[in-house]
């Protein structure tokens, strides 16, 4: 029977690394963890010319970086990283390995656990270690409705996906040291069925909702998908962004990409207005970690006035018209 050594493997997906800082969550996710089961830190990093990367995720916590630097890496493709990391697992035998669940990590890490034979559970929200030593997996279940927690005790390694935002980054330490081993890229690598031709990057004003230090989130009780839309002028104003709920989402008010909720982002802004939500369990999951909360409600007895900072009993709509013509007035003069 094979021996895995007890090693936490993070994958580095450093395509859009200032903005997407999901892998060095991990790593510090990891860093927590290692210690119960006496686990090395390591990062897996695929590219070419990637020095600064592998420097970058010693600096927030990796103790060893895996890197197989080529040039026919320069360009992704999801049947290659999931041949390398397929093929690192099986030969350095890591005991857990945790991927970013970005639409590249959803991609790449069911890839990865069929081929080794072992389970993945999707989009967790929270990490732990049992008494056994087992990584415990939670994620939302049944649409968001319950939480389940997973754990893999027959099968290696331990694999699971992350969402962004679920954890907070260390920082940068520019002392850190940690080993870097080459490894030589495959012959037998299959030749990718598909092949990228052009690539290019659409550039995007507005900041992510999980980075956003102002979050302007609604509910079911703004009225309508019209009257909703304030919201967004109300966050352009405070230099913020919009969330919601999931009724409003299914309601189609607003892309699922603003969905704040354990089937959705998870925030941690400093402020966080709240209009019209009722405070179902699934969605103050997710803002917890907001600094301060301000609730508009017409019920005084909604979950979610009572876990407010400072809670206004109110008609929702007309407290964010209220809000504009101040800000607006604030402006001019």
């Amino acid at each position: 029977m094979r021996r895995f050594q007890n090693s936490i493997w993070v994958y580095g997906d450093y395509r859009n690394y200032f903005q997407n800082r999901v892998t060095l969550q991990l790593l510090a996710r990891a860093v927590e963890l290692a210690p119960e089961i006496d686990a090395d830190v390591c990062a897996v990093i695929f590219g070419h010319s990637v020095d600064d990367f592998v420097g970058e995720y010693i600096a927030h916590g990796a103790q060893k970086v895996y890197v197989i630097d080529h040039p026919d890496l320069k360009t992704y493709s999801s049947e290659t990283h999931a041949a390398l990391l397929t093929h690192l697992s099986r030969r350095f035998s890591p005991e857990i390995i945790l991927i970013g669940a970005t639409d590249f990590g959803r991609e790449l890490a069911p890839r990865v656990a069929k081929r080794l034979g072992t389970g993945l559970t999707a989009d967790c929200i929270r990490l732990s270690i049992d008494d056994n030593g087992l990584l415990i997996q939670t994620a939302p279940a049944f649409g968001g409705n319950l939480l389940a927690k997973t754990v893999t005790p027959a099968c290696r390694p331990q694999m699971a996906t992350v969402r962004p935002g679920t954890f907070q980054e260390l920082p940068h330490n520019d002392d850190a040291v940690g080993d870097i081993i080459p490894v030589t890229m495959p012959e037998d690598l299959p030749v990718p069925r598909a092949r990228l031709m052009r690539s290019e990057r659409i550039p995007k004003r507005a900041q992510r909702l999980e980075d956003a230090q102002v979050v302007v989130c609604g509910g079911r009780g703004m009225g309508s998908k019209t009257k909703f839309k304030k919201l967004f002028e109300l966050a352009r104003l405070l230099g913020g962004e919009v969330g919601a709920t999931r009724p409003v989402v299914y309601s189609n008010w607003i892309a699922h990409d603003a969905l704040v909720g354990q089937a959705g982002k998870h925030v941690h802004p400093q402020v966080l207005f709240s209009f019209g939500v009722s405070g179902a369990i699934q969605h103050t999951a997710a803002i917890a970690d907001a600094d301060l909360i301000v609730a508009i409600n017409k019920n005084p007895e909604a979950p979610m006035m009572k876990m407010a900072d400072t809670a206004i009993v109110a008609d929702a709509n007309q407290v964010c018209s209220s809000l504009i013509r101040e800000l607006k007035r604030r402006i001019r003069e």
